[in-house]
């Protein structure tokens, strides 16, 4: 399975409808985020790898400039010294250094092509990833808000149901009926005194009376 084949299959579009449908779209998320973050890793060690084979060619393409350049200088030198011998060797070896160059410039450009092509979907990787992070918030935040909506509405649902107002009915029943008992257990209460216990309370209310008109009698005499 290539490295990047989860950048060509989960894009965000793909995630969206796998999130739409999931039962449990949080832990699908998480799933989907730890699964991203491991082709990401394997991802940069690809890249890695493939810098470093541009770079190797790209050092000896220029090993082999420096010795172009180099044995031209020399090959001028041999000649001013009218020494043919080395100046000709100094040329081949000019030539040999010049084959190489081109062959090891090619690589290089090749390899630096693919490197190129591996950072641009390293970046486009790391971007999705981000995007899925800030996705997992917000839908965080939605599946949260829809869990207290759903146990709200089934609170409301038994908030003043039949069976609610029917109870409900029942206790006002209740109460009438206990207000009644008490009310009756009252009135059997008066009704149950004694003759003597009601003169007696009528003598208790009388001296009181008469205890209050003679200290009123009292001030008004020193009035």
């Amino acid at each position: 399975m290539s490295i990047f084949k989860r950048l060509r299959d989960l894009t965000m579009s793909n995630i969206n409808s796998i999130i739409d449908k999931a039962e449990d779209p949080i832990k699908m998320t998480d799933q989907y985020i730890r699964d991203m973050q491991e082709d990401l890793e394997d991802a940069e060690k690809a890249v890695a790898a493939q810098i470093a084979i541009e770079k190797k060619f790209k050092q000896l393409f220029e090993e082999q400039e420096a010795l172009v350049k180099k044995r031209e200088e020399q090959a001028h030198t041999a000649a001013r010294a009218q020494n043919l011998d080395l100046a000709r060797r100094a040329l081949e070896e000019k030539k040999a250094a010049e084959e190489k160059m081109a062959e090891y410039k090619t690589s290089y450009d090749q390899n630096k092509a693919s490197a190129d092509n591996l950072r641009g979907k390293l970046d486009e990787m790391r971007k999705q990833l981000t995007q899925m992070k800030n996705k997992r918030e917000t839908l965080v935040a939605r599946y949260n808000a829809a869990k207290a909506q759903t146990e709200i509405n089934k609170a409301l649902n038994g908030f003043g149901s039949d069976t609610a107002s029917a109870g409900m009915k029942r206790m006002e029943e209740k109460m009438m009926q206990m207000e009644a008992q008490a009310e009756a257990s009252n009135e059997m209460s008066s009704k149950g005194k004694s003759l003597d216990e009601e003169f007696e309370k009528l003598g208790k209310d009388q001296a009181v009376e008469d205890e209050l008109a003679a200290l009123m009698k009292q001030y008004d005499n020193k009035n």
